[in-house]
């Protein structure tokens, strides 16, 4: 055979469609920190605490007794039904044929787009947003569209005449997280009726990106049980589980299991059998000891979630009240997930201000352009961990910002 000509032969690139993608700026930031002594990182979207032991030994026995094997594709027929119970007791009656298991939820993110997405597809997404959700979609060759939120005295609000206007009857996929990564927006009942009812006449599938959705602090009365509202806002509450919405989660949030790689999807039964076919050619299966170990986070976590979120609610207060202290600094208290995300002295080049923090005074934060154009001017912080911690990030903002003469 000829060997060809390397002056002539083109380079070994990935496609174009790969080569594309947003690097992430959170972990370009993180790494300008490498090096750096006294860092205190609040870049990225997790607590800095461990997973419940209660969780850890159930997966230190699973693997005692030899769970090392592969599972069905969807998950394990325990967990599947431990999920269902678990979904029809938050919104409303789901069956295991209903539920797939996933090796985290950023796959239940691409296996969603998978089944429903291809090359030309129009993809309508909700931004600022986590950039993963909105780099998926073009990896499989659709082209996103995105409709941003809007930032005033009342926080971040969705314009909803705006969505609906986007979504066009040529429009294959909305992808909405709510509560939302940066923001901790949270889409209202009234709101997410609407766009379903919007979609249904247009045949457009709903991905609604629910990861957070325990991590909920509805400013409000408790509701007619006596109690307040365990989670956010869902699709689920609305739609019949065999129309064109996929809802996806992940054990990463509410049991604080982001090495695990678990999550799930809830989506129509006539799915099925091509995601598990997905599955199959994406990871076969999620490990089977972390199954069992997720067995038990739905089945006993419950107490631990209501703690976890109570006191999350208590560190996004500590932390909104310190830096609305801080001269140049516009904050609200978001009612959803883990993050702060708001506007300071510096944050129209957020990118360079976030890598000079980590630089100069040992500051992690993430940069609002990591979420897309309509983030820049913006900086995320992540206030899952003890106010001691916040306590001394603020402290070290104020002596950036003072040697920036930004500050009183």
């Amino acid at each position: 055979m000829r060997d060809l000509d390397p002056s002539v032969s083109s380079p070994p690139n990935a496609r174009d469609a790969v080569r594309a993608l947003r690097p992430s700026q959170i972990r370009e930031v993180a790494n300008a920190g490498f090096g750096v002594a006294d860092v205190l990182p609040f870049w990225f979207g997790e607590s800095d605490r461990v997973t419940p032991a209660f969780i850890r030994d159930a997966a230190s026995a699973a693997l005692t007794a030899g769970a090392t094997f592969y599972t069905h594709n969807l998950g394990i027929a325990p967990l599947r039904a431990a999920l269902a119970d678990y979904v029809s007791d938050l919104h409303g009656a789901t069956t295991s044929d209903h539920i797939a298991v996933t090796s985290a939820g950023v796959n239940a993110l691409m296996l969603a787009a998978q089944l429903v997405v291809g090359a030309g597809d129009r993809v309508v997404a909700v931004t600022p947003l986590w950039p993963n959700l909105v780099e998926i979609p073009k990896i499989l060759g659709a082209h996103v569209e995105t409709v941003a939120l809007d930032y005033g005295k009342h926080g971040w609000q969705l314009d909803l005449d705006k969505l609906l206007a986007a979504l066009t009857p040529d429009t294959r996929m909305l992808l909405v997280n709510s509560p939302n990564n940066p923001t901790g927006w949270v889409m209202s009942r009234d709101e997410q009726s609407a766009v379903l009812a919007h979609c249904r006449r247009h045949g457009i599938w709903i991905v609604a990106d629910e990861v957070y959705e325990r991590l909920y602090y509805a400013d409000t009365t408790p509701d007619t049980s006596g109690t307040a509202s365990r989670t956010a806002p869902s699709f689920l509450d609305l739609a019949a589980r065999d129309e064109r919405v996929i809802c996806v989660n992940s054990f990463s949030k509410a049991w604080l299991m982001t090495g695990w790689r678990l999550g799930w999807i809830v989506a129509p039964t006539d799915l099925m059998d091509d995601l598990g076919k997905l599955v199959e050619y994406n990871t076969s299966c999620a490990p089977s000891f972390v199954q069992q170990a997720g067995i038990v986070a739905v089945q006993q976590g419950e107490r631990f979630t209501q703690e976890l979120v109570r006191d999350l609610r208590s560190s996004r207060d500590h932390l909104v009240r310190a830096l609305s202290d801080v001269p140049g600094v516009d904050v609200k208290a978001p009612h959803g997930a883990m993050y702060l995300f708001f506007s300071m002295p510096g944050a129209s080049r957020s990118l360079e201000l976030c890598k000079a923090m980590v630089r100069e005074v040992g500051l992690g934060v993430a940069p609002g352009s990591a979420f897309g154009p309509q983030g820049e001017g913006f900086v995320r912080w992540c206030y899952a961990c003890d106010t001691a911690r916040l306590d001394a990030g603020v402290e070290r903002l104020k002596r950036f910002l003072a040697q920036h003469g930004a500050a009183r």
